[in-house]
Formats: C-alpha cells, structure tokens, sequence
C-alpha cells in the first residue's frame, strides 16, 4: 500500500489541509488540532466547537504561511465562506482573512480551563480580536485556545498504545501524573498523551472501504475523503474493503524501504452527523448525501463499545523515536501486525 493523501487541522473543526508531505511526532502531524474553538454560553463551561454540532464551521478554510510579508510570519490564514445567498455578501469583504499565530507566544496568553470529550486540560486564551472576528461570523461568542504546553489524558485502557497499557497500580499512577502535570502540581510528563485530537494522535482512513461507501450513493455522487477527516489515507491496495478494522501495526517506509515510524492502530474512530454536512453551505447535505451516516448504520456497527455508532478508520499512535519525522504522499505502507478481533472502544461516556 501506500499513502495518496495526508491532512492536517491545525483549528480542530475547521476545513483541513491537504499536503504532500508532513512532520510527525509522538503527537501526531506538527500543529495538528493544536487551537480550538469553543462556545461561550452566559453560564456555565465553555462548550466544545465540532462539525457534528457547529456544521457552519465547514465555512472556514485555513493554511499555514510563513511568508513573512506580514505579522505573524508563521500564521494559520483563515477564511470565512459565506454560504449562497448569504445576506450581506458585499460586507467586511476586507476581513474575510485572519491571521493566527502558528506558534503564539503563550507566556503572554491567559489560562482557560477546557475539556474535550471529558478528558480536561488548561489550555491558552488567544485573545479579544481572535475572539471577536470568529464570534462575528458564527453570530454567538467564541473563544479560540491553544493547547501550548498543555497535556490531554487518554481515557479509557484500550486506546493506549502498549507501552501505556499497565498493571492496575500503575495505570492509576499514569493517570495521577497527568492529573498533577494538569493542575501545575508537578513538571512530569505522563507516558501518553494527545492535543485537541479527538482520543489519539493519528486517524488512518483506507481508499479502499472509501469506495465500498460510495457504492451506497447513486451514481455519480461519490462520497469524499475529507468528509472522514483523516490524517493519513492509503490506498488500501491488496486489503479488502474494511480491512483496516484489523490492522493492528502499520510500517510507514520510503520508497527505497528505509522505515520511517510505526503506527500503532489502537481503536476505532465511530462516525457522527459530521459525514452529513455540506462544506459549501455548512448545513446538512441535501438528498442522498445527506444520509451518509445513516447508510453506515445498517451494518458498520461493528464496536459493541460504541454500538450505536458506525466505524470508518482507525485511531493511531506514531511512533518516530525521540522527534519527528517526515512522510509523504508515496510512502510505502505495510500491514506488520492484526488483530484476530476488532478492539472494543472504552473510553467512558464517549
């Protein structure tokens, strides 16, 4: 096999980044769902911003520039689409872009307490005029964070990878290290940990089952990758469709053979109502695209973990030594190890 597409979100929510090649590290691609965005409610927490809630966050596009020519010279660009017939289309035409710092300086940023999927974390407050251009266009207020130096928990046991995979003792002082590192309490470092990624650093997707998807669709009306939100996508070549619900280790190589990093597959990735919008309107598709999920329902609940959801891809964790790497479009791909039965999601009240 081989990879055909890589992603990156660097705003966890937003339209990703096709790219041909990428450095990644024990946390996945560099920058990858390092900000996020949250609703603020009058009371209460902060509510988190994903496409299967906000579906007008498919509105926005971003890149990563490091042009120079303007402040910040490494910046996430990000622009607001207005949707057809959007009132008002001539208005604030001048400020469709903004400009976030890639790499902000958090030593100068407030810290804020967010949670994502239950697993908490204090993270940075980018600052008024980000929260103030984001909150103009959604039409509620937001409020953009960076994850910085902040650390998320894995819940759950099974969506560990190995190394992280204790004795009872030891998991419950894994979990404590984090919990200390969290609150400011201690400066260690648990043995894993991810970012505003959903549950693990990685999601692999296969070309493959892609197509088997769209065989569920009319003619004519395939039903894109970027929907999936992967970050790395092979072409599936010599597996079967679903597959990857199986692979357990992944070898990722240069086309001269030489092993870049192994991917460790450690969970399945259940789908939500986010296969269902619309990038170009940011609402739920109309007609048959609209129901991608439900079409996956009938027999992709194969988790009893997450019963009610139908899987598509599978939750990785890179392991690239003591930095990072970088893979590429052309990469080879080869399936080391599977399971004889597919892993069963647990991580809690997910």
């Amino acid at each position: 096999m081989k990879i055909t597409t890589l992603y990156v979100y660097p705003i966890k929510g937003l339209r990703g980044i096709e790219v041909e090649q990428a450095l990644v590290g024990p946390q996945g691609i560099q920058h990858d769902r390092s900000f996020m965005l949250y609703e603020r409610k009058p009371t209460g927490p902060l509510k988190k911003m994903q496409l299967s809630s906000y579906p007008q966050c498919a509105l926005f596009s971003q890149h990563i520039t490091r042009d120079g020519e303007q402040p910040p010279a490494a910046a996430i660009v990000v622009r607001h689409h207005k949707p057809p017939a959007s009132p008002g289309d001539d208005d604030d035409q001048a400020e469709t872009t903004i400009r976030v710092p890639l790499e902000p300086d958090i030593s100068a940023l407030d810290r804020i307490d967010v949670d994502l999927h239950g697993s908490p974390t204090r993270a940075y407050r980018l600052g008024d005029v980000y929260d103030a251009w984001f909150s103009a266009r959604f039409g509620f207020p937001t409020v953009l964070v960076h994850i910085g130096d902040a650390k998320r928990a894995v819940l759950g046991k099974s969506l560990l990878p190995p190394a992280a995979q204790q004795e009872p003792q030891q998991q419950k002082g894994w979990a404590s290290s984090l919990a200390s590192y969290i609150t400011g309490s201690k400066a260690q470092s648990p043995l894993a940990w991810i970012t505003f990624t959903d549950v693990a650093p990685l999601l692999v997707t296969s070309e493959t089952s892609l197509r088997e998807v769209s065989t569920r669709l009319p003619e004519g009306q395939p039903v894109d990758m970027y929907k999936f939100r992967p970050n790395i996508v092979v072409d599936g070549e010599g597996e079967d469709e679903w597959a990857e619900d199986f692979w357990a280790e992944l070898r990722v190589a240069s086309q001269d053979q030489q092993t870049k990093m192994m991917l460790l597959l450690t969970g399945n990735c259940a789908r939500c109502t986010s296969l269902n919008v619309d990038y170009e309107t940011g609402k739920q598709a109309e007609g048959e695209l609209g129901t991608v999920l439900k079409k996956l329902m009938k027999d992709r609940r194969v988790d009893p973990g997450v019963k009610w959801s139908p899987v598509f891809g599978r939750y990785a964790f890179p392991e690239t030594g003591d930095g990072l790497v970088t893979v590429a479009v052309g990469d080879e791909v080869e399936v080391t190890r599977r399971n004889a039965e597919r892993t069963v999601w647990d991580w809690p009240g997910l």
